[in-house]
């Protein structure tokens, strides 16, 4: 979203449209231009009279001016559901909705992976991805009961979806080693953000990815038709 003052009358006009329109909105990530405070109001206000739920996760810009702890409960107030390495669980229609939210991060994929090794900077990168791997994985298991699941994130789990970009910058724009538990755990639907130069559609196997960037999507949202699966349950005993 970007969100700033100088853009409010357009943010405030992009969500007014989904009334009616969605039954569940989904923010991956850059939700402010520097992580201000009063930027991260324009999106309160505008998410605030929504009669839906909106779920968000944080994008590389909002950690900008490192405020993220004051951002948190302008959204929450205005209830947007920020998810930080979180998942929570909606009803709509009488169908129980899994969301897992992490932001991911860097690593790169197949011929330029940072490595955990050599000097604790870069060490220290790996273990920040890891951690979001780890959060990735425990909410996917967390929703595992849910008929529907849906994952956003702001940093790519596929290279699929940055075709377009430069292959020099692939390594800052996300990791493959976000992939694994999408793999395993096969949820319905994940979108990203981030790569504003890359693909719209790609997958994790089964998984549909996609690259909800709005310079990708060349519109303020996407709507995506999802049908409830049918999951095999556990025997009761």
């Amino acid at each position: 979203m970007h969100c700033r003052e100088s853009r409010r009358e357009a943010v405030g006009a992009a969500f007014a449209a989904l009334r009616g329109a969605a039954d569940l909105v989904l923010l991956a990530g850059d939700l402010t231009t520097h992580g201000e405070p009063e930027q991260a109001r324009v999106l309160a206000d505008a998410c605030r009279d929504l009669d839906l739920p909106v779920f968000a996760v944080l994008g590389n810009h909002d950690w900008h001016a490192n405020r993220v702890d004051e951002l948190r409960p302008l959204l929450a107030e205005a209830g947007v559901t920020l998810l930080d390495r979180d998942w929570a669980v909606c009803e709509i229609g009488g169908v129980e909705v899994g969301v897992v939210g992490c932001k991911g991060f860097v690593g790169g994929f197949p011929g330029s992976h940072l490595p955990d090794f050599g000097e604790p900077l870069l060490r220290g990168v790996y273990r920040e991805t890891s951690a979001e791997v780890h959060a990735l994985d425990t909410g996917l298991k967390a929703i595992a009961h849910c008929p529907l699941r849906l994952v956003a994130l702001h940093y790519a789990p596929t290279a699929a979806t940055l075709v377009g970009e430069p292959e020099g910058i692939w390594t800052f724009l996300g990791t493959d080693r976000l992939a694994a538990p999408i793999a395993e755990h096969e949820p319905d639907l994940v979108v990203h953000g981030h790569a504003h130069g890359g693909a719209f559609e790609g997958s994790i196997e089964r998984v549909p990815v996609h690259n909800v960037s709005v310079p990708v999507i060349g519109r303020d949202f996407w709507t995506f038709e999802l049908e409830c699966p049918a999951r095999p349950t556990s025997p009761v005993h």
